[in-house]
């Protein structure tokens, strides 16, 4: 590790100054051959930063926390989670925090990466990351963002010259990766888990600051605090749950205290609709199917409740109470916006009750007929333009789905306002392996490609056609592994 005077980025530590108990001081692994994959130009200029000279060596180093800038202090972020509901007490085993970057609108981001080496908190592993899923996350976070979605984002994967060693050897490389913050429901749960009530109360408050800064004065900030987090998840897997994305680790370690998307890890996007649907090769009882989402993130909601409740009230039972009304906002906040967002993904207005009758039996033909998820609403819009053809091929039940056309198109649908909702270009699973596959081999082309559909998701580009199709026939299940 080298520290330089130039300063290629100005870093603040606030998160290591107000909390040194969950900051573990690491550096990063010499990198042998380090060359930049892919650099994110705008999101470098949002943060103020300058792309080229990110790509310079000194700017090489900082994104792989090979080279520290004067006054960084680089941590390993210590924390805890429920993993397929087991507690456990974690930390970043092969990430480093390297502090935090004012944007050019005043906001503090965090500056971290991942896959740059072992900290004690590696548990056995190598610290390490392999190209494919860095860029995996690259491409969805970027995807995610360009679909309106709270999310963290990626600045750049650089190529290290390892080879990482999983069941084959593959290229290693480096996540610069940037969030509002990196505070989850886990740093709140270990907080707790030590019993020092002093530092879960920083924690909250520096989560207050960082991101419900308006709850500060509030007659229970605490209570408020949980309040404001539990809307933003409602609405964040709201609008998970609308464009048929599955996180696919939903664990307490892998939720925001922002209301952020973190760790694309073994996440996808349907394909076919079926609610059962699980991509990742970890889940084998389903814990974190697509329908079981909302589920699973009230769960972990719970658990932060849990964590919180000294904070709270000083009776325990008083605290309970008040909690418990808390987290019952959730359902409320996520129906909410769920029925808003299908209702602007149908093209009309429609009160609760007319709203149901069109969604339960929607869902249910969809299902049936095993009909394509993202094809299905721009289909939809073009029947609204007064061809249903395409729409009704999708259908097995063709008596069903005109019934339920017919219900719809007596709303009067708004085909122009459904096409600035439904996503046209989402990181198809055979596109994303196909590009992943081919960076992997120095060819970076479809990897572009790729990247220019997603960051267009609702409008034709020319040329990209193959890029809104769904997956071939016989495409086969999908399987996705988390890369560590």
């Amino acid at each position: 590790m080298t520290v330089v005077p130039q300063r290629v980025a100005m870093l603040q530590h606030r998160f290591a100054t107000a909390l040194p108990e969950l900051a573990l001081p690491s550096v990063a692994a010499a990198v042998p051959d380090p060359r930049v994959v892919v650099l994110n130009g705008p999101l470098a200029a949002e943060l103020g930063l300058d792309p080229d000279r990110l790509r310079s060596p000194e700017g090489v180093g900082l994104l792989t926390g090979t080279v520290v800038p004067e006054g960084a202090m680089p941590v390993a972020q210590a924390y805890a989670g429920h993993q397929f509901g087991g507690f456990a007490q974690l930390g970043d085993g092969r990430a480093l925090l390297m502090g935090e970057v004012e944007d050019t609108d005043g906001r503090l981001r965090d500056l971290h990466l991942k896959g740059s080496g072992r900290t004690r908190f590696a548990r056995g592993g190598d610290g390490l990351a392999a190209l494919g899923p860095m860029l995996r996350e690259y491409v969805v976070s970027e995807a995610m963002h360009a679909l309106g979605i709270a999310t963290t984002r990626s600045l750049a994967v650089v190529a290290t010259g390892r080879t990482v060693r999983r069941e084959e050897g593959l290229p290693g490389a480096v996540l610069a990766r940037i969030a509002s913050s990196h505070l989850r429901v886990g740093t709140v749960q270990l907080a707790r888990a030590t019993g020092d009530l002093d530092l879960l109360r920083r924690v909250v408050d520096h989560a207050i600051e960082r991101h419900h800064p308006e709850v500060a004065g509030d007659v229970n900030p605490c209570l408020a605090f949980y309040s404001a987090v539990v809307a933003a998840q409602a609405r964040l897997i709201a609008q998970w749950m609308l464009v048929g994305f599955v996180h696919g680790v939903m664990n307490t370690d892998n939720m925001t205290l922002s209301g952020e998307t973190i760790d694309y890890g073994p996440c996808a996007f349907l394909d076919v609709f079926d609610p059962t649907t699980v991509f990742s090769s970890i889940d084998q009882g389903g814990r974190y199917a697509y329908a079981n989402q909302p589920a699973a993130g009230e769960w972990n909601l719970a658990r932060l409740a849990e964590a919180l409740l000294p904070l709270i009230d000083e009776d325990q039972d008083r605290a309970i109470e008040l909690a418990t009304e808390a987290l019952g906002s959730f359902r409320v906040e996520y129906d909410a916006a769920w029925s808003a967002g299908m209702l602007a993904k149908l093209g009309v207005a429609a009160d609760a009750s007319a709203a149901d009758r069109l969604f339960s039996p929607l869902l249910d033909l969809l299902r049936e007929s095993h009909v394509d998820h993202s094809s299905f609403w721009r289909r939809l819009a073009t029947a609204a333009r007064g061809d249903a053809e395409p729409v009704r091929g999708m259908f097995v039940d063709l008596a069903g789905f005109d019934a339920w056309l017919d219900q719809w198109r007596a709303f009067g649908p708004d085909a122009d306002a459904m096409d600035q909702v439904n996503p046209l270009h989402i990181p198809r699973n055979h596109l994303v392996e196909e590009a992943l596959e081919a960076a992997t081999t120095g060819d970076l082309a479809p990897l572009e490609r790729l990247l220019e559909a997603v960051r267009s998701p609702f409008r034709q580009v020319v040329g990209l056609e193959r890029y809104a199709e769904p997956p071939p026939a016989g495409t086969g299940r999908y399987r996705t592994f988390c890369g560590t």
